[in-house]
């Protein structure tokens, strides 16, 4: 099928005064997509009888979103209104809870992980890395449910399932149902605070890693404790990627000892971060007692940083929305960002480190021949898309428009 997208506005470099960058040049373009890519970028491409055509109407197209961290599985949303229980013993609050609770929710998990995944579809993301209970209560259940519900929608989006041990992986004694995940379709063996939880650090990363290796998957681990044992963690986890010749792909969910950090541990931990090409997925945590990592310093650093949402509305956190313009709005609010270029690259985080500007302000993206994974968006640059939350109306992937809104179009007077 070819799509045909009339007078889209691309972003063409950045714009200098004073020796400072004061805004972002657009330019209006023709582009043809064909066999899911970008097949031709014209300033005008005649209309065709076979092709399906956008009007763009000066709307930008931006590359589309990359939802990071989420765990469709266990969720209030789309469902009736509770506020989370307070905790009293840390993260086992919450693991105790969930021994009672993900059962009830079972026979409902599936309607509201697909209600989730369209939330999310409609908020720009044309990726989704899930995250997916594998307990003693439940048993590979979830697995089952969330491969079922991303296959459902494997013509829209790309996707990954991580096997998530959240009550511990030795705690609970589930390494037999983690690698019964593995042959159910999980992409990544996860993990949760091994020190802490398991209260087996070695035993609890080693078996992890092993899981991988043996089904030759990817990594995806929780980390939140902090201080010098999180930074202990951290060293232990590398030490053993190295023992084990480890070479798939290793994420860091959370990582807060990131934000406790300074100094010589901190440049040290970065380092060490960047040399395994280990990336790290946050939520951009604010508020009291929940300090956020140094997110510009680890990308200039070397360490590819994410964002994700990690819920919408569930018995952890009521405050999730799959907005991932609103969650790079709250990115640059707390770290400063003020101006053009700062914001503007700030779009990297949401997108797989896709920006239609490169950090020399060289036009990157689209590219004939790119993935045609991209969003309209009712904005005049990426900068002015996050700082004042420009509503997306388009959203395409694999070359196919999967969701559509009605919005008045303000461009440049948001």
């Amino acid at each position: 099928m070819k799509l045909l997208i009339k007078q889209a506005q691309l972003e063409t470099g950045y714009q200098y005064e004073d020796g400072f960058i004061m805004g972002t040049a657009i330019a209006p373009f023709d582009i043809l997509i064909e066999d899911g890519q970008f097949k031709q970028i014209e300033t005008a491409i005649e209309v065709e009888s076979d092709m399906e055509v956008i009007e763009a109407n000066g709307q930008l197209l931006l590359p589309s979103f990359h939802e990071m961290h989420i765990h469709i599985d266990k969720t209030y949303f789309s469902g009736e209104w509770k506020a989370p229980i307070p905790i009293t013993k840390g993260i086992l609050t919450r693991i105790e809870e969930e021994q009672i609770l993900l059962p009830k929710q079972l026979p409902f998990a599936k309607e509201r992980a697909i209600r989730m995944v369209e939330h999310l579809i409609a908020n720009g993301h044309t990726h989704i890395r899930s995250h997916c209970n594998v307990d003693p209560q439940i048993g590979t259940k979830h697995i089952d449910i969330t491969v079922e519900v991303l296959a459902s929608f494997k013509d829209q989006i790309t996707y990954e399932i991580v096997a998530f041990p959240q009550h511990g992986l030795i705690r609970s004694a589930v390494e037999p149902l983690m690698r019964e995940a593995m042959e159910k379709g999980a992409t990544h063996v996860g993990g949760v605070d091994p020190a802490i939880v398991d209260r087996a650090t070695h035993q609890s990363l080693d078996t992890m890693i092993q899981i991988a290796k043996d089904y030759d998957k990817h990594i995806d681990i929780h980390l939140h404790d902090r201080d010098t044992l999180g930074e202990h963690e951290f060293h232990v986890m590398m030490d053993l990627l190295q023992q084990h010749d480890f070479k798939n792909n290793v994420t860091i969910s959370h990582a807060i000892v990131l934000s406790d950090l300074q100094g010589e541990p901190l440049e040290k931990l970065t380092k060490r971060l960047a040399s395994f090409n280990i990336d790290v997925t946050t939520t951009v945590p604010i508020g009291q007692n929940r300090s956020t990592i140094p997110i510009p310093y680890l990308y200039e650093n070397g360490v590819h940083v994410s964002v994700g949402h990690d819920s919408l509305t569930d018995h952890w956190s009521p405050f999730g929305t799959g907005d991932t313009i609103q969650k790079l709005n709250v990115l640059i609010e707390r770290f400063k960002f003020i101006d053009e270029y700062r914001i503007s690259q700030s779009l990297k985080y949401a997108t797989g480190g896709i920006t239609p500007l490169n950090a020399e302000g060289q036009q990157v993206w689209p590219k004939v021949g790119d993935a045609a994974n991209a969003l309209l968006v009712d904005a005049v640059s990426a900068a002015h898309t996050i700082a004042r939350k420009c509503p997306i109306t388009t959203v395409i992937s694999k070359g196919t428009v999967i969701h559509q809104e009605n919005v008045e179009l303000k461009g440049a007077y948001r």
